[in-house]
Parts: C-alpha cells; sequence; structure tokens
C-alpha cells in the first residue's frame, strides 16, 4: 500500500530514506522550502498534498488545534532520543501497525514501547 508522507524539517534525512526505500511517496519540507514556516502553514501544505505529517513537533498533537477529524493524519515521533536509529526503530514499528491501522483522520504518538491513536475513524 502506498502512503503519502510529509516530513517536517526537524526530521532526519535517513526517515525519507527509509520511507522511500519501502515503497512510500515522500515530501520534505526542505525539498519544497517549507523550512522555517510556522505550523498552521506546514499543515495547510501537508493536507492540501494529502500527506501524513511525521514529526518531532508536540505542537502538532494538540486535537484542539488538530482535531483528528480534520487531517490525513500526524504522526508525532517521541524517541527516548532524537539519534537516528531511535526514529528509525520508532518508524520501523509505525509501519509495522500501518498494515492494519488506517492513518487518515488519526492522529498517531509513537513511542518506543506503544502508539498511541487517537480520532478512529
Amino acid at each position: 500500500m502506498l502512503i503519502r508522507f510529509k516530513l517536517d524539517e526537524n526530521l532526519p534525512r535517513n526517515v525519507e530514506v527509509l520511507l522511500r526505500q519501502v515503497g512510500h511517496d515522500v515530501h520534505t519540507e526542505l525539498a519544497e522550502q517549507l523550512g522555517g514556516n510556522p505550523d498552521s502553514r506546514v499543515f495547510i501544505v501537508s493536507q492540501a498534498e494529502e500527506r501524513i505529517l511525521v514529526t518531532f513537533d508536540l505542537d502538532f498533537s494538540d486535537i484542539r488545534v488538530y482535531p483528528p477529524a480534520s487531517h490525513h493524519g500526524i504522526w508525532v515521533l517521541r524517541p527516548r532520543t532524537q539519534s537516528i536509529e531511535n526514529t528509525l526503530t520508532l518508524l520501523r514499528s509505525a509501519l509495522r501497525v500501518l498494515e492494519d491501522e488506517p492513518p487518515q483522520g488519526r492522529l498517531w504518538i509513537i513511542e518506543p514501547e506503544r502508539i498511541r491513536i487517537h480520532g478512529a475513524i
């Protein structure tokens, strides 16, 4: 299943590489010259492109500002440390869950021991 992702500027390039290697369509903020834009602009662009936004930014986990029903999916990665390996490990676990859980209209908080999914369809 091909999934469309938008990667926040705070993620390492290895995230883009991994997602492309497993066959997903990936755009990055930096490649689209969105770096430094306010969160609201990044959100609007990712939704216009019908992409899941992947980020470390906890601001995107505020369901009052970004209600799950209003978007194509937000993944907030919460590694113990933001090392490349920890980040990729979280991403791999999310990709396994993605096989059984739809991302649209949902906020995923992806942590080392669990993935919390808010906003069931």
